[in-house]
């Protein structure tokens, strides 16, 4: 059995994003390989209290290098800058962690696993000797410049600039460009990120999206009570979710039978503007908006809708598009980032990522379309369930598990 030391700085059962992505590949890894992981200590009781009751669990020992209240608390504030400072810390740490652990134990690979971000590729590159992988690997997406119409200055400047520094940051970054030329083994989270590190650095890349679904066996959908078309659009209303756009392709359908119902949450500045646009569109019959809900009202509104809506632009690999899939929901989306890798013809549709106007006319089109052939949309539903084992947990750790082997 290979002998991986992995660094995971946030790791943790039953949880979403980094915490949940990082201990859903340990967890899955555990049942084929003996992990070593290194992890920051926030979530060290729900760790100790899962592991004991896994078969694998036996396979993987942690350890654990802790931060401070506060750096914790930087972390969460995603966009906090000075999180990086400690962060480069912590990574100082663990590299020195990751060498005791390798004079101790007979380690075949070093797995950079998490935080995904590529700016940030640890330091288990320096240690000579095993092999070593680096991913899934994101965050190389710029935003598309043409969907800043209407934003603020602020919005403009902020998003223009982070662009510029991105496009840098991934060709000239020192420990980015000594990462890549170390690595035995890269793995990028979205196809649009794999393109750049192939194009740039002239290695092979894989691409394996970071996040996994469920596959969801002897499915069944939850009864419609009411005879309307049900669009579902879930997701927090930041600028790059484009809730904007939603609103737009609902007033494109004013003379169909259709409802589009809202799930998340936003200031009461964005809730505000987004009635105020759809009074506007003349389309306030078409909105329900649900604000805030559980995790199992968001799977009890999947089984029951027609169609699910993803209007983001920038996006790692979002879960909440896997989690459709998994419930038989097919999507409507950007081609762009994750969900550009995880929606085709078989389980959706996607647009071409172009600009605001010619995305609204393009998915409110699409829409009409499924509206008017019910038969095609049951299709697609159908065909969810293969999707979904494309997707699986239980196929990325096959593949993951192969490239370990390839490179040994």
């Amino acid at each position: 059995m290979l002998k991986v030391l992995v660094n995971a700085y946030a790791c943790s059962p039953n949880m979403g994003s980094e915490p949940g992505m990082a201990w859903n590949w340990c967890s899955n890894l555990a049942k084929h390989c003996e992990l070593f992981i290194i992890t920051e200590e926030e979530f060290r009781d729900k760790i100790e209290a899962v592991v004991p009751t896994l078969p694998q669990g036996k396979n993987m020992h942690f350890y654990y290098n802790p931060v401070t209240p506060e750096v914790r608390r930087m972390c969460w504030n995603q966009g906090d800058w000075r999180f990086y400072w400690h962060y480069r810390k912590w990574q100082k740490r663990t590299l020195e962690m990751a060498e005791k652990i390798c004079a101790e134990q007979k380690i075949d690979i070093l797995h950079q696993l998490n935080m995904i971000g590529y700016r940030e590729p640890g330091l288990l590159w320096k240690i000579k000797g095993p092999k070593f992988v680096w991913g899934p690997v994101g965050g190389m997406e710029t935003m598309p410049i043409a969907y800043l119409k209407g934003a603020g200055a602020k919005t403009i400047l902020f998003n223009r600039l982070k662009n510029l520094i991105n496009s840098l940051q991934y060709r000239y970054q020192p420990n980015v460009r000594k990462a890549v030329k170390r690595a035995d083994a890269i793995i990028a989270a979205t196809s649009g990120c794999q393109k750049k590190l192939q194009d740039y650095y002239h290695k092979q890349v894989y691409l394996i999206n970071e996040t996994g679904c469920e596959v969801i066996e002897n499915f069944k959908n939850e009864p419609k009570v009411t005879d309307t078309f049900d669009l579902l659009w879930v997701g927090k209303m930041d600028f790059r979710k484009q809730i904007s756009l939603a609103i737009e392709v609902l007033g494109k359908l004013k003379d169909l039978n259709v409802v589009l119902h809202v799930l998340g949450g936003g200031s009461p500045e964005q809730i505000q503007q987004m009635k105020k646009q759809c009074t506007a569109l003349g389309a306030d019959d078409k909105l329900n908006y649900h604000g805030m809900v559980s995790h199992d009202e968001v799977q009890r509104l999947m089984r029951s809708s027609d169609l699910f809506l993803f209007t983001s632009i920038m996006e790692g690999t979002p879960h909440v598009v896997q989690e459709a899939i998994a419930n038989h929901l097919p999507v409507i989306c950007i081609d762009t980032c994750g969900q550009g890798d995880c929606v085709t013809e078989d389980c959706g549709m996607k647009v071409a990522l172009s600009d605001p106007e010619t995305t609204v006319e393009e998915m409110s089109h699409a829409i009409r379309e499924f509206f008017e052939d019910g038969a095609k949309l049951k299709q697609l539903s159908d065909n969810c369930m293969e999707a979904s084992k494309r997707m699986s947990w239980n196929n990325k750790i096959s593949q993951m598990v192969n490239i370990y082997n390839s490179i040994i």
